[in-house]
């Protein structure tokens, strides 16, 4: 009976997450060792760089945060001991790769294992339960957002991870680095911002027609429905057509390839989330303060502008957040016809089984989308209030 109790003393989510860390860590390596970016390379379990300081400490960090998360409830201990942890993990990965690298060597490639990041997700899932728990203002977690991000680049500014293999991809494409992290958020907020005109003005007349709603929420989910790279090739046949035929539609970058198919996919894509929304959220308005302000002499566009869409604004940017998350992430997919963005680096490293190639792109677009959503959930929240 008294172990009974005890068992359900332990925190749930901490048994779990503790479980998961320890089978990690003892069957998964947590760094490969390889001659070059495609070798094999030698797994290193964690236990096996035990004799590094980094380490070391790294491992007693470990312990102290599973405690806590098992046996404590004070959400500010856990979280500040997530928090060292994560230090520690980050810097025994950097220190762990130099000390494997071979001196002078360019082509050898130091890899996170699978332990590195079921820990690295582990240690995540363990500081945002204490976040959650602390129940921060929306403002605060997007403070802890860019403390967090300050502590990864402060790492990245260091040069201690340097010898990492990801870092040694992107020391070697640097400028094109950048060139496409531009494209992609060009891309993806260029995309939104088309479709916010759009979409909100048929939405509007969506929720004045409801004849109208109807065949326009089904056709634009019928879109929704299309494969991404079906879409892609069914723009291109017309917007070759029209580039070939028009010389002004040439002169302005709309080609079968390139930015203008991923463009126009991208935003019918984005279309129902905000139409959807708009109409929900005006839907969503009181019809008494609507109809005070008929009688109060305002006219339909007044009532519009000044009750209807500000008291439908939360509805409608939670449409808009849908939006810039899934484009971020379907911005990828347009590499494949020539839309550039981060899934360059995805579909390179595929092709070439280079899979630190492959996290040059993806890392980057996850950080961005989970990002984009933290900070417009505070903007929701905020807009809301305590009382939502």
């Amino acid at each position: 009976m008294e172990e009974t109790l005890a068992v359900r003393k332990l925190d749930r989510l901490g048994v779990v997450l503790v479980a998961g860390g320890i089978v990690a860590t003892a069957l998964l390596p947590f760094i490969y060792v390889k001659a070059n970016r495609i070798a094999a390379g030698k797994p290193m379990l964690l236990t096996q760089l035990l004799p590094q300081p980094s380490v070391v400490i790294l491992m007693v960090l470990l312990v102290a945060t599973a405690l806590a998360t098992l046996f404590l409830r004070n959400a500010f201990i856990r979280l500040g001991l997530g928090t060292l942890c994560l230090a520690a993990l980050i810097a025994a990965i950097g220190l762990a790769a130099t000390a494997a690298t071979p001196s002078g060597s360019t082509v050898a490639r130091m890899t996170p294992g699978g332990s590195f990041w079921v820990l690295l997700g582990v240690i995540g899932l363990i500081i945002s339960d204490a976040l959650v728990k602390i129940k921060l203002t929306p403002w605060m977690r997007v403070a802890s957002l860019v403390a967090y991000t300050a502590l990864l680049a402060i790492c990245l500014s260091s040069g201690l991870l340097d010898s990492l293999s990801i870092l040694r991809e992107f020391s070697t494409r640097a400028d094109q680095f950048w060139t496409e992290a531009v494209s992609h958020l060009l891309l993806a907020l260029g995309s939104l911002a088309i479709a916010i005109i759009l979409g909100l003005p048929l939405g509007i007349l969506c929720f004045w027609v409801p004849k109208l709603r109807a065949i326009v929420l089904r056709t634009l989910s019928l879109i929704q429905t299309i494969p991404s790279l079906a879409l892609f090739g069914l723009l291109m046949l017309p917007l070759g057509y029209l580039a070939a035929n028009v010389p002004l539609a040439a002169d302005i970058g709309i080609r079968g390839i390139g930015t203008a198919p991923a463009l126009i996919a991208l935003v019918l894509y984005s279309l129902l989330p905000i139409v959807a929304n708009t109409v929900v959220g005006l839907e969503g308005v009181d019809p008494s303060v609507r109809d005070a302000a008929a009688g109060m002499g305002l006219t339909r566009r007044q009532i519009l502008t000044g009750i209807d869409l500000p008291l439908a604004f939360p509805v409608i940017l939670t449409g808009i957040r849908i939006v810039l998350v899934q484009a971020i992430g379907m911005v990828t997919i347009a590499a494949l016809i020539g839309g550039g963005g981060f899934g360059i680096f995805i579909f390179q490293g595929l092709g070439q089984t280079a899979m630190d190639l492959v996290l040059l792109g993806a890392v980057p677009t996850v950080f961005f989308a989970f990002s984009s959503a933290v900070i417009l959930d505070a903007v929701i929240e905020s807009i809301q209030g305590p009382a939502a």
